[in-house]
Order: C-alpha cells, then sequence, then structure tokens
C-alpha cells in the first residue's frame, strides 16, 4: 500500500481518452456537417410545410449544438482526471460517454426535425 494519499499513478491512463477523442471529434463534426447541411432538405418546401421544417429545424439545431457542447466538456474531463489509479473508472466511463453523448444528439436531432 502506497504511503501518500493520492494512491498510485495509473500507467496507461491516456489510452481510453486518446480512443475517445480519436472517435468524439470525428463523429462530432460528422454531426455538426450534416445538422448544418439539412436545411436544404426543404429547399423546395413552401408555406406551412416549410414553417413546421423550420420551426421543428430550429429546435433540433439547438438540441445538437448543446449535446456537442456537451460531449466536448466530458471528453475534457476525461483528459483532466488525475492520472491517478483510483480514478481509472471514471476516466474510461467519461471517455465512453463522450461519444455516446455525440450519439444521442445527432439521434434527438434526426427525430425532433420535422422532415418534408
Amino acid at each position: 500500500m502506497p504511503n501518500d494519499l493520492t494512491g498510485s499513478r495509473a500507467p496507461h491512463s491516456w489510452v481510453a481518452p486518446l480512443l475517445s477523442t480519436l472517435v468524439t471529434l470525428p463523429a462530432s463534426g460528422f454531426a455538426l456537417l450534416y445538422g448544418g447541411l439539412s436545411p436544404m432538405a426543404c429547399d423546395s418546401c413552401d408555406g406551412p410545410q416549410a414553417d413546421r421544417f423550420t420551426d421543428s429545424f430550429d429546435a433540433a439545431w439547438a438540441v445538437l449544438c448543446t449535446g456537442l457542447v456537451l460531449s466536448l466538456a466530458v471528453l475534457v474531463a476525461s483528459w483532466v482526471l488525475p492520472w491517478r489509479q483510483r480514478h481509472l473508472p471514471a476516466r474510461i466511463l467519461l471517455s465512453v460517454a463522450a461519444p455516446g453523448t455525440v450519439l444521442v444528439a445527432f439521434i434527438a436531432f434526426m427525430a425532433l426535425v420535422d422532415w418534408p
């Protein structure tokens, strides 16, 4: 048992956040690009259909952006936890939660938009 109160250093604590970063950042970029280009789906819409799409898109875009910011915050938290053995489960949980948050935000975006 180590004498210091902070616990022993975990030697490979960087692996889970690195893998999470390699998945989360491209997935976030794809979600943002898809969400940003999706208003073109209603280019030919007019009248009430265009109004419904615009209203639903505005709410869905806010949900997507909030989810992506949240996933970035979770990703940063997985990197900044102290690199000690006792923080390893939390680091792995945060590393898995970051791309999961992107997925949930993207699914919510797709479900909220009233597609034409």
